[in-house]
């Protein structure tokens, strides 16, 4: 079904005169494998005008990414496509491999969802983007230099004459993603592709790389095929909508018509799983007291922390006072302070969800409290146990009281070991894996994926035979394996769908509110933490700058950088989320 709708969530829909300057027609691809082919679009009908975003929503495995290659012609040699893709009054499903490397960059260009992977790292940026230049046409070695400085400035690198000779590394995620965007932009494109193009930032820096979506949108006249799974985002920049669920469109609309009257029910249970901020995770016990700061925390001014004060028989099961974290410099050069005078602490059976940006020390928090990463200044007490200047050899007992669930567990599961063995394995490593108890072994692992909702049948595949979702699931069975006393969990739900996400807290929450122990929950999503979080404490470059209850922290924040934290969190309203976005502006322009 084409679209026909010119209504906008954030802007001018493009020029309704104009004809489509992408036209999808019946596209249907399937890829052939050793059983049946995988039939993965099924007759998808899309179109874009100049200057419109389109927003294409869904699970992974809904088909949306294969439809968006397929407009690059970047499908493996394994997909059979049918139908038609018209892209500036050619078919890029039937012209030849020649005039399809022209039409890429000039006609239509893809912006992919890690840019990592997308950037050369033996190259600076400035020859990544002259290359483009270069396959496209005849552009002397300062032309091009010239031209990347200028595309490099208006996607909002400072200082571009000097940081074009720069390599990746050099630069933050924020910025790699602008300098992809830069690359699309450079030929001037008629279609942008952005794959997931804000899936791994932090709320502050999506909502500037959607500012310049935006702008690229509005300046350049350039249209924009946004893939994401991420309704927010979708509220914010997307005039139209097309959803898909296994490999068919099922509703298309402008974004205000389907975000206020969502008619099929895939769409409905999409909009129902998104985390919204202040609301309680879904089959959320009873929220229980409290424990408030302890005694001798020494928060900062504006942590006004008013909870109930804990149970004096219940000894904090972490207290860190004055904590410092600096990594050693290289080459005499002065260390790096990631973690600078922090105090908090949590209390058994509490979650404490602790936010910031990347490099804010969150992360490097978790990991000193695991015993990871040493802490090297002030005191960081866990279990009893002080992790400054501390001994591998006295902390290795404790390590079996703590659960770590890994960012992504695709990396921290052994691909060699079946899911049951990764699972056993903190059974094993802290000797409780003797061959006498093998029979024991097994059946903790049964009982363990029973508490995750996991087939027992799972035990016995790998961890690449595991959707995102599950694996997340049979990574926090691992991390409890040994019933911990506290669990450190690390940005476990920032890369999945907003369906299963919603499915892995649940789990979290029942989980947790049965077995109650103490969780350290590190996100830089805001919605979910307030969720799951007692209190919330809020950690800018390096500093703890509020902490206090989820409530207080969600609607009253008392610093000027929580405010903005808050500001930047999209939500899945086209109407509100402007009213937001005016809002983030000011407190942009305050700072």
């Amino acid at each position: 079904m084409s679209a026909t709708s010119t209504s906008g969530a954030t802007g001018p829909a493009g020029d309704s005169g104009a004809g489509p300057v992408l036209d999808i027609r019946d596209l249907r691809i399937s890829f052939a494998t050793d059983a049946d082919p995988v039939r993965a679009v099924r007759g998808v009908n899309l179109s874009v005008r100049p200057g419109e975003v389109l927003a294409v929503v869904g699970e992974s495995g809904s088909g949306k990414t294969v439809t968006g290659k397929s407009v690059l012609g970047l499908l493996p040699e394994t997909a059979t496509v049918d139908g038609a893709v018209l892209l500036a009054g050619q078919d890029v499903v039937t012209i030849d491999p020649a005039t399809l490397r022209q039409v890429r960059g000039r006609d239509v260009a893809m912006v992919f969802q890690e840019p990592s992977s997308a950037l050369n790292p033996v190259y600076t940026v400035g020859w990544q983007i002259a290359e483009g230049l270069r396959a496209h046409g005849q552009h002397s070695k300062k032309d091009a230099r010239a031209k990347a400085i200028e595309i490099l400035g208006r996607v909002g690198i400072p200082d571009p004459e000097d940081r074009v000779d720069h390599y990746p590394h050099q630069f933050s995620g924020g910025q790699k993603q602008r300098i992809v965007i830069a690359m699309a932009l450079v030929l001037g494109p008629k279609v942008i592709v952005a794959d997931e193009p804000t899936t791994a930032l932090d709320v502050t820096v999506q909502a500037e790389i959607l500012d310049l979506l935006r702008r690229v949108r509005t300046e350049f006249g350039t249209a924009i095929v946004l893939i994401t799974h991420n309704m927010g985002v979708v509220a914010d920049l997307a005039d139209r909508v097309a959803v898909m669920y296994q490999g068919e469109v099922v509703e298309e609309a402008d974004a205000r018509s389907l975000f206020a009257s969502p008619r099929h029910e895939y769409t409905q249970s999409l909009l129902a799983a998104v985390p919204k901020l202040g609301a309680s995770a879904p089959g959320a016990v009873t929220a229980r007291p409290s424990a408030g700061a302890a005694a001798d925390d020494s928060p900062p001014e504006t942590a006004r922390a008013e909870s109930p004060p804990q149970d004096e028989r219940a000894s904090p099961v972490v207290t860190a006072r004055d904590l410092e974290i600096v990594y050693p410099g290289r080459l005499g050069r002065a260390g790096f302070r990631a973690v600078d005078g922090a105090s908090f602490s949590i209390a058994p059976g509490e979650v404490l969800g602790l936010v910031g940006e990347s490099g804010s020390g969150k992360t490097t928090i978790g990991r000193a409290i695991a015993g990871l990463t040493r802490a090297t200044g002030g005191s960081l007490e866990v279990l009893g146990h002080e992790m400054v200047g501390f001994r591998e050899r006295d902390f290795r007992p404790l390590r079996a009281r703590i659960g770590f669930v890994f960012q992504d567990p695709a990396t921290s599961f052994n691909p060699l070991l079946t899911i049951e063995e990764c699972i056993a394995e903190p059974l094993v490593v802290h000797g409780r894996g003797e061959a006498a108890q093998g029979r024991q072994i097994r059946r903790r692992v049964s009982d363990l994926l029973d508490a995750v909702h996991l087939p027992q049948h799972f035990a016995h595949r790998y961890p690449h035979e595991l959707s995102g979702g599950q694996r997340q699931r049979a990574s926090l069975a691992r991390a409890l394996a040994l019933d911990p006393e506290l669990l450190v969990a690390d940005e476990p739900t920032s890369a999945l769908d907003v369906s299963v996400q919603a499915r892995v807290l649940e789990v979290f929450t029942e989980l947790q509110g049965r077995l109650g122990f103490a969780t350290l929950f590190i996100s830089h999503d805001l919605a979910v933490v307030g969720m799951l979080a007692d209190r919330i404490a809020v950690l800018y470059r390096g500093e703890l700058v509020e902490l206090d209850s989820s409530e207080r922290v969600l609607h009253d924040p008392q610093d000027p950088y929580t405010r903005r934290l808050l500001a930047s969190v999209p939500v899945p309203d086209p109407v509100e989320q402007q009213t937001r976005r005016d809002e983030l502006a000011r407190l942009r322009a305050d700072a």
